[in-house]
């Protein structure tokens, strides 16, 4: 058995043997989180299929407030996003480490018209923070120097941090949900950066508990040659996934990831990438 899958067991375990929360899937938010967007606070262990790394994520949306209707709601957003590398004697270093936390405010609307098949409209307005850092696993102790110095434009260390705002508008029914979105960034560091973003996604139920989706976005690419952004690059990440449903396990899912396009870490934010995983994710 491969040492990266040691957290995903032991996530497995603890589901297992948890009470269930929130009297079982029902999620502590209006606006359902997006189930194939990397960037959504979540609980997640996703070891990598074609390399010794898996990304662990610690983190969940909460509503502070919903209106009596249900038709409005305000809340807040935690999460750490971590790559890590798979090592002998059961260690894993950590390489690197997002950090995010911000407010939210939602809100949908019942359809009623015949013509459209769609059931609900649905917004979510996020303003967020996220910063991004190297840890140990990135340092060569015995040479004393950070690993792959010389491919980053900016030296090692470097500082990355961002406030956006991000905007989802969403259409759905009870199998399924497409959604477009844009984000602006209004300060970030480096400062060379395109400040917008787009978003698009679908969501399929589909037979005995399971789901496909995918989220697509268009993304600032890095130009070493101009050390800036220049033009988008697309960048997907799709996944399917069995919800434990006939386990007892509502909350968890079993997922298959494969993800390609730039590097969503932000250390990484100048590179591409692409890698399949498959792990747990657990809704709060």
């Amino acid at each position: 058995m491969r040492k990266r899958y040691i957290p995903l067991i032991v996530l497995l375990l603890l589901s297992v043997s948890a009470p269930p929360v929130f009297g079982g899937p029902t999620l502590r938010t209006m606006f359902r989180p997006l189930l194939a967007d990397p960037l959504e606070p979540r609980i997640a262990v996703m070891p990598w299929l074609d390399d010794e790394f898996l990304r662990l994520d610690i983190g969940t949306s909460a509503d502070l407030y919903q209106s009596n209707d249900g038709r409005l709601a305000f809340g807040i957003d935690f999460g750490t996003y971590t790559l890590l590398q798979s090592e002998d004697n059961f260690k894993f270093p950590v390489d690197t480490i997002d950090y995010l936390f911000g407010i939210n405010a939602s809100w949908k609307q019942a359809l009623e018209n015949e013509n459209i098949p769609f059931d609900e409209l649905s917004a979510r307005l996020r303003i967020s923070h996220i910063s991004a850092h190297f840890e140990d696993g990135h340092y060569d102790e015995v040479a004393g120097e950070w690993i792959n110095e010389e491919a980053s434009p900016f030296g090692i260390p470097f500082t990355f941090s961002r406030e956006f705002i991000n905007l989802v508008l969403a259409l759905s029914s009870e199998n399924y949900r497409i959604y477009l979105g844009y984000q602006y960034l209004f300060h970030t560091i480096p400062d060379t950066i395109n400040r917008h973003a787009l978003q698009a996604g679908v969501e399929i139920d589909t037979p005995g508990h399971t789901y496909l989706a995918a989220d697509f976005k268009l993304l600032p690419e890095w130009r070493d040659e101009m050390n800036r952004t220049d033009g988008f690059r697309g960048t997907w990440n799709l996944q399917a996934g069995w919800r434990l449903t006939a386990l007892g396990l509502e909350n968890v899912r079993l997922a298959y990831n494969y993800s390609n396009g730039m590097n969503r870490h932000g250390m990484y934010f100048y590179d591409n990438e692409s890698f399949s995983s498959l792990g747990l994710l657990v809704d709060l």
